[in-house]
């Protein structure tokens, strides 16, 4: 029966991660220019009058999404060397949790260091566009359809759900895959849902109210 190598899910991280770093191909160098594209798109909006700080901006989101996928990359080659020892389900579960985990330790160490790095060129208002851009506008829209839908909700109960939505999209900023991001998202909106049964709210009733209320703003 195969061992548990004694080489550590970081290490094994570790290893990939300096392989790859040696690695570079005309591949990376295709995507990085294809992500300065969509980089673009995120920080024109921003206004930035001083063209140098523009493409400086532009250039940290494109490596964000560089790195990113870096980082996805990595996961996927650690997951098929643990996958390939043939270990015990137990133990291959538990490994490829460590790896998850460690993984997504990456992911949080990575998003902080990019907001950092913005806070150097734009404000608190500018680097909330670039969060939303880089989810596509998920929470604003979301947050601002619960209030369309409740507009009875209490202040605390707007909170609540703002808190959330921030939240999960700390998550999607780092998710490597429009799924995944919005994967984020649905967890928190289920999260969101069962707060505001708790609090008594009839979600379906709530839902075909605003529903017949938009139709007949249409109209």
């Amino acid at each position: 029966m195969a061992k548990v190598s004694k080489v550590s899910v970081l290490s094994l991280l570790t290893l990939i991660l300096a392989s790859n770093a040696q690695s570079q191909t005309g591949g990376n160098d295709d995507y990085l220019q294809v992500v300065k594209e969509r980089a673009y798109k995120i920080a024109a909006p921003l206004e930035i009058s001083d063209s140098v700080k523009f493409y400086r901006v532009r250039d940290r989101i494109a490596q964000e999404y560089a790195d990113i996928k870096k980082i996805d990359e990595d996961k996927t080659v650690a997951t098929a060397a643990i996958k390939s020892k043939n270990l015990e389900k137990a133990v291959a579960e538990r490994e490829l949790k460590k790896l998850s985990d460690a993984t997504e330790e990456q992911r949080a160490a990575l998003n902080k260091k990019f907001v950092q790095s913005l806070s150097k060129d734009l404000d608190a208002q500018q680097i909330e566009k670039v969060k939303d851009g880089l989810t596509y506008n998920v929470l604003p829209i979301t947050y601002k359809a619960h209030l369309d839908m409740i507009p009875s909700l209490k202040e605390e109960e707007k909170k609540y759900i703002y808190d959330a939505l921030f939240e999960a999209r700390e998550h999607a900023m780092a998710a490597g895959s429009s799924d995944a991001k919005h994967g984020w998202f649905g967890k928190y909106k289920g999260r969101i849902n069962n707060y505001l049964a708790a609090r008594g709210y009839d979600l379906k009733k709530e839902r075909e109210a605003w529903y017949e209320r938009t139709k007949a703003q249409k109209k």
